[in-house]
């Protein structure tokens, strides 16, 4: 518990240092809201005036703790753009980036540990070659470009889904996971060929320790001491590994949803920077870091759990 409370600190004073660099940023982006929302033919009198009532004309630092204290609050403010509560529309995006993330991640889990497994059982072997290459390609190839792949094969080829079209969960939960798969399978290929590769590495590197020779004196084949007593602690580095992982998800997703034209937190997040809606893009901004931080949190958590030699001091 010592050890949680200890942790907790320095993820709330990064949540701050992230929430002052998103309001900093957006100070150096060219343009007003307040000349988005009245037109580029505006004078600059009116522009002045919207500015006042809407508080931009306060200094940096007053509007950002302004904005704190109603945040943490509950209160996100208001979109410049639409008029609408930003924490409304923040979370009304939510669910689908988040069921695209969970679901990239169980991709990536879900292949990678079966595939980094066998191949290490087999290194040299044909299959330990043939995935080495095909990992080398998954990881040259960023996301959008899977995504435009994935929508040209699966979507206009075999036409398996609509691009474009997306269904939600509340009209149909087959469609929805099967409209979903795509980008999620588009989002996780490079990581799932990343942890591949790692998971490959760690557990040779296992299994040419003295640990492992004396296991072998004992009578242990390769298969078992690989299960009983290499796969454990190869797992270490590959769950820190994996905690980055599920915050680089998020990342890959704001664009692969450009491609699929998914309705989540991406897609409103680019559109607000677009037009100077500085509260929406806030508080998304914010989300992200806390989904980082506690993913992170959750990280250190299970590696004192997976290795008892590493000690809270």
């Amino acid at each position: 518990m010592k050890y949680i409370l200890r942790k907790l600190l320095p993820l709330i004073i990064t949540l701050f240092i992230v929430s002052l660099l998103a309001v900093l940023a957006f100070q150096v982006i060219p343009g007003s809201p307040a000349t988005s929302m009245l037109g580029t033919n505006a004078t600059p009198e009116k522009v002045a005036q919207l500015e006042e009532e809407m508080g931009l004309d306060d200094p940096v630092l007053v509007r950002y703790g302004r904005w704190v204290a109603d945040f943490v609050q509950g209160d996100w403010g208001e979109s410049y753009s639409y008029n609408l509560p930003v924490k409304d529309m923040v979370l009304e995006k939510l669910p689908a980036t988040a069921a695209l993330v969970l679901l990239a991640f169980a991709i990536t889990v879900a292949a990678s540990f079966p595939l980094g497994i066998a191949t290490a059982r087999r290194e040299g072997s044909r299959l330990d070659r043939i995935i080495t290459v095909v990992n080398q390609i998954c990881m040259s190839i960023p996301p959008v470009f899977v995504g435009i792949l994935l929508c040209f094969v699966f979507g206009i080829t075999l036409r398996v889904f609509v691009p474009g079209n997306f269904v939600s969960f509340a009209d149909s939960p087959g469609q929805f996971f099967l409209y979903m798969l795509f980008p999620a399978l588009a989002v996780a290929l490079s990581r799932m060929a990343m942890t591949v590769k790692m998971l490959r590495s760690s557990i040779l590197d296992e299994m040419n320790k003295d640990y492992i020779r004396t296991a072998f004196s004992r009578g242990r084949t390769r298969v078992d001491a690989l299960k009983k007593h290499a796969l454990r602690n190869a797992m270490i580095p590959v769950i820190a590994f994996l905690a980055v992982t599920a915050a680089e998800l998020v990342a890959g997703s704001i664009v692969v949803e450009q491609v699929f034209a998914v309705p989540g937190i991406g897609r409103l997040l680019l559109a607000s920077i677009g037009s100077r809606d500085f509260p929406v893009a806030q508080a998304v901004v914010v989300l992200l870091a806390v989904w980082v931080v506690v993913v992170n949190f959750i990280a250190d958590i299970l590696y004192q759990y997976m290795d008892p030699r590493v000690r809270i001091q």
